[in-house]
């Protein structure tokens, strides 16, 4: 009887307790909250969830991302390339850093699904040299790209157009390599704002290789037109010392005069 007073007194107790246990676990949005990607760090304050993944050595961007995830943190790894959808479902992330990493690739695509919402995004320093035109399409985010060996051509300029610079850096995007070789080394920027045309070398490179292409085409067709004429002659020449050396009747040299006048 002793026993059953203390069970029931402890079941009256917790009871209240264990429904609110039960309740957290099997409720699927505060598990998604609980949920962190392997070998990085989560904190949440204030409703700020960030996901701390920086110096872990990283070779890929990792899966699992809490959807509510604001900030996320991806410097110093050894990621090579950054997927089309790569942050696809991460509608509430501000800001991104991938900096000091090795990426080589940025697919496009890579950053829809957060391109509205998205306010900084950190890519400096990594071993970019050109990225697709279409990018950072409706990207609105101050952007870094400082420290990549980018090669300064028509398709980048028309990229840095559209961008919103982070002024803080903008003078580090550096022409490693160039379609002209006096602006290696130089920034991008400073080029530009000197009044410099990339696409305008595009064409004029472009026109050149036509009249290249052309002029090549125009020889060998000269060559093959006298080729023709000096093989035919040849062989008009073979024709008549032949026909000169059959033994004929007069008649016949006075034909053969005819076709040597002729030939």
């Amino acid at each position: 009887k002793r026993n059953d007073i203390s069970y029931l007194t402890l079941k009256t107790f917790f009871l209240p307790f264990l429904r609110d246990l039960d309740s957290l676990c099997l409720d699927p949005g505060i598990l998604t909250v609980l949920t962190c990607p392997k070998n990085c760090h989560c904190t949440e304050r204030n409703g700020h969830k960030t996901v701390q993944c920086t110096s872990r050595d990283l070779e890929k961007i990792p899966a699992n991302i809490p959807e509510d995830t604001v900030s996320l943190q991806l410097a110093s790894n050894r990621i090579t390339r950054i997927p089309s959808q790569a942050f696809k479902g991460l509608r509430r992330l501000q800001e991104l850093d991938i900096s000091n990493n090795a990426i080589e690739v940025v697919e496009e695509g890579a950053f829809h699904g957060i391109s509205e919402g998205l306010r900084a995004l950190d890519l400096s320093n990594n071993l970019l040299r050109g990225v697709p035109r279409e990018t950072f399409a409706r990207l609105h985010a101050k952007i870094s790209l400082a420290g990549n060996p980018w090669h300064c051509e028509c398709a980048l300029q028309e990229v840095l157009r559209e961008l919103q610079l982070d002024p803080d850096t903008v003078n580090q995007v550096n022409c490693q390599t160039a379609v002209r070789e006096e602006y290696a080394g130089k920034p991008v920027i400073q080029v530009l704002d000197s009044g410099v045309n990339f696409c305008s070398f595009q064409r004029k490179t472009t026109d050149v290789a036509m009249f290249i292409t052309m002029f090549g085409w125009f020889t060998m067709v000269i060559a093959y037109v006298v080729y023709y004429v000096r093989q035919n002659r040849e062989d008009a020449r073979r024709h008549l010392e032949y026909l000169k050396a059959l033994p004929n009747s007069p008649r016949d040299s006075k034909d053969s005069g005819t076709i040597s006048t002729v030939l």
